[in-house]
């Protein structure tokens, strides 16, 4: 009995400590992992400085969004599998909810002249927030001259019209035949490609079986921070499927970004807008799903991936060709987007802020884009 209290008033506390999280975290996954280092390590010492790095070093090997995966580490840390859960469910749930209020807010509202104007200014400013997530992530992919052969290689056949789940899947393979050719050394852990590479058939209409597929697919090839899930979103929901717009996919990104938690509750606003709220749920399922999976199937093998040399080969391939395919989708986005001086004024203030001297969090870039797409609506 004693044992289950103490269990309960575990649970209690991870959900407290992650509800708190999910609330403010805004900033993005480095911001979510700052916090959670100062919250878990430093203040309630649930985790060891050395084993919260083993821990994002192994996330790093899976795909999904890696902070919430992390909260889902720790919270199995210190709670259990249960508490796998629990963390991993109460950072979600504020972005969840705000991204449902905005997305019923969106739906009934975007088409008014009044607020036009503001998304018109949002995705200007979404495009630099993705040109500074390209940067950032391109410098660290760009480890070797190898690698950037990987990447251009990738790019090409993106341009050339190759799909964007093979295009970064073909990135981790050429990594890995590499690796191969150079004599790298087979070690001791076990590859846990295959199973990362199980495809889900997509489909054509839109029901709730083919949203809830679409979206687990990508949640199950999601490597990489969550801006390269505008990539997958425009390969698959836009060119592929035709749910939506290249404006209506830049409108779901910034409302990612306007909200606290993980850039992925995209998918409660993209589900909302294809099939109300019963496909906001079962987008959200979807795309979260394969990160309690694997989460759930990595934290007992965190010392043995770690030390991966395969497992890191494939991961530096398949980072880069997401880096590729982000820069590909982001030029599709900016011919769409940059029409007239009024957009190419906010892309340009907002570039300065995402990259200038005085840098801000892309929660006050989408706001400045909002305020300089209603301003310059009145001239």
């Amino acid at each position: 009995m004693q044992n289950e209290l103490t269990l309960r008033q575990k649970l209690v506390e991870v959900a407290k400590v992650f509800l708190k999280l999910g609330v403010i975290g805004y900033g993005g996954p480095a911001a979510h992992i700052a916090m959670m280092q100062d919250e878990i390590v430093e203040k309630r010492k649930w985790i060891s400085k050395e084993h919260f790095l083993d821990l994002m070093g192994a996330t790093n090997l899976i795909p999904g969004p890696n902070s919430t995966e992390m909260t889902m580490h720790c919270g199995k840390e210190r709670a259990g599998w249960m508490g796998l859960f629990v963390a991993g469910g109460f950072f979600i749930l504020p972005a969840v909810i705000s991204t449902l209020a905005l997305a019923w807010f969106y739906v009934k509202y975007g088409e008014v002249p009044q607020i036009a104007p503001i998304f018109a200014g949002i995705k200007p400013a979404v495009i630099a927030i993705i040109l500074g997530a390209i940067f950032k992530l391109g410098k660290k992919a760009l480890k070797a001259n190898w690698i950037g052969v990987v990447g251009v290689i990738v790019l090409i056949l993106a341009f050339l019209g190759l799909s964007e789940v093979l295009a970064i899947l073909l990135g981790g393979a050429l990594a890995l035949l590499y690796c191969g050719i150079v004599g790298l050394k087979r070690d001791s852990a076990k590859s846990i490609f295959p199973l990362l590479m199980l495809p889900v058939a997509g489909a054509k209409a839109v029901t709730t079986s083919s949203l809830f597929l679409t979206f687990l697919k990508v949640g199950a090839i999601l490597f990489g921070s969550g801006y390269v899930l505008v990539a997958y979103l425009q390969g698959e929901l836009v060119d592929k499927l035709g749910w939506l717009t290249e404006s209506e996919l830049l409108d779901a990104i910034a409302i990612g970004q306007f909200t606290p938690g993980p850039v992925l509750s995209t998918a409660t606003f993209v589900g909302y807008q294809v099939d109300g709220f019963s496909g906001a749920a079962v987008a959200t399922l979807g795309i979260f799903l394969p990160s309690f999976l694997f989460v759930l199937l990595l934290n007992p093998l965190v010392p043995k991936l770690r030390s991966s040399k395969w497992a890191g080969a494939f991961l530096d391939g398949v980072n880069i060709g997401a880096v590729a395919i982000m820069i590909s989708v982001t030029y599709t986005l900016f011919v769409q987007t940059i029409t007239d001086w009024k957009a190419a004024l906010i892309l340009g203030i907002a570039l300065v802020f995402t990259f200038g001297p005085k840098k801000l969090s892309s929660f006050y870039i989408v706001l400045i884009g909002m305020a300089a797409g209603y301003l310059l609506s009145l001239i």
